[in-house]
């Protein structure tokens, strides 16, 4: 937003999963004023800005103390003295709280996120105060805790270490919600527009899956950099799931090699494979190399050289005449590769050339689809 947004937000749980995120969005989008409050701030923190903030993010609380009273403390007990300092205070900024589909159950992390819930709604009642009740469910995503947060944060950790999981039933199903979902719905909220269900709000999106498919979609991320599969992008949980575990890499281990078929021509790899979207690989020719002299059925290419110049050369099977495209790295142009054609590429220039070649199909040595024939 051009000059930022004016507005003082109060954030409790500042530094936690869902805070990091949130603040990081609404810095994003103009919000300069927030008053971040977390395990390093005082009371008197928390005094001083409960007097003149216009909303309130309750986000702090506590998944997993040492000792059950911990749950109370960090979930009622602090819930009940922010409202005591507004209400000291004749502050009636409106407040969202962070609860959990756990405050339906008889457990003491349920016990205590719905004493807070409780006293939220009694305290917007008795002030006349707008309150936002929400209770998530399974967040994951970036910046998310491995043996805190959720099963997905754990997952990612150690498959992304190479340490084991423990999957006690595969079966049992989860419902779980994103993080980047989470934070467009909280600030739909703070802007007057969230989503509302019963007395409670919501994050509309949400995505139910086994523990067993989480775990191995995590496993085949790890594996892909072997297979050089690409997740199905197109599902929305696995796009975010992926998203998720490359947030947990080592920070030494971002990078990883691909093999490279050299020989005197110069070399080929493969990048990217796709069951539905094709393969991606790297060519580099050098000086004078031709490379191709075949033909497809059915497969079909895109070649994009992106160094150095060269000469693509095609001629219908069956016919006589011959097509020339030149090409260069300093004007980029695709070339589709018809079917039916013979096909060649020839480096022309005085350095390696090197082509982007997309294919409509992974290669598959048992139906290779590829003819050698001179054009």
């Amino acid at each position: 937003m051009e000059g930022g947004t004016v507005m003082e937000i109060l954030i409790t749980g500042s530094e936690g999963f869902v805070g990091k995120n949130l603040v990081a969005e609404l810095r994003n989008r103009g919000y300069g004023d927030l008053y971040l409050y977390d395990k390093e701030n005082s009371f008197e923190d928390l005094k001083k800005w409960t007097k003149d903030c216009e909303f309130v993010f309750h986000l702090a609380g506590i998944n997993r103390p040492e000792t059950e009273e911990e749950f109370m403390e960090g979930n009622a007990d602090l819930t009940s003295q922010l409202t005591s300092l507004l209400e000291e205070n004749n502050n009636q900024a409106p407040i969202m709280i962070s609860s959990s589909i756990q405050a339906e159950k008889d457990n003491p992390y349920g016990k205590s996120k719905k004493a807070g819930e409780d006293y939220i709604f009694e305290y917007g009642k008795r002030n006349d105060v707008p309150v936002f009740v929400y209770r998530f469910s399974n967040l994951y995503g970036k910046w998310s805790k491995p043996n805190y947060n959720t099963v997905i944060a754990t997952f990612c950790h150690n498959i992304a270490h190479g340490l084991p999981i423990q999957v006690n039933d595969p079966t049992v199903e989860i419902t779980f919600q994103y993080i980047d979902d989470v934070v467009n719905e909280l600030i739909d909220c703070l802007e007057g527009n969230g989503t509302q269900l019963d007395k409670f709000y919501h994050v509309a999106e949400k995505d139910t899956r086994t523990l067993g498919e989480v775990a191995q979609l995590i496993q085949d991320f790890k594996e892909s950099r072997k297979t050089l599969q690409v997740p199905d992008m197109s599902d929305s949980f696995t796009k975010n799931l992926y998203s998720t575990y490359l947030s947990f890499l080592p920070e030494d281990d971002f990078s990883y090699k691909l093999k490279m078929n050299q020989d005197e021509r110069g070399s080929f790899t493969e990048f990217l494979r796709s069951p539905d979207r094709g393969q991606v690989s790297i060519n580099v020719s050098k000086p004078g190399i031709t490379k191709g002299q075949h033909w497809h059925h059915s497969k079909n290419e895109k070649f994009l050289v992106v160094k150095g110049n060269g000469v693509i050369r095609f001629r219908k099977v069956g016919e006589e005449k011959v097509i020339e495209y030149s090409v260069s790295g300093k004007e980029l142009e695709v070339v589709d590769i018809p079917t039916g054609y013979t096909h060649s590429i020839v480096n022309t220039g005085k350095e390696e050339m090197v082509t982007v070649m997309w294919v409509n199909e992974p290669f598959d040595p048992d139906n290779a689809d590829t003819y050698y024939l001179e054009v």
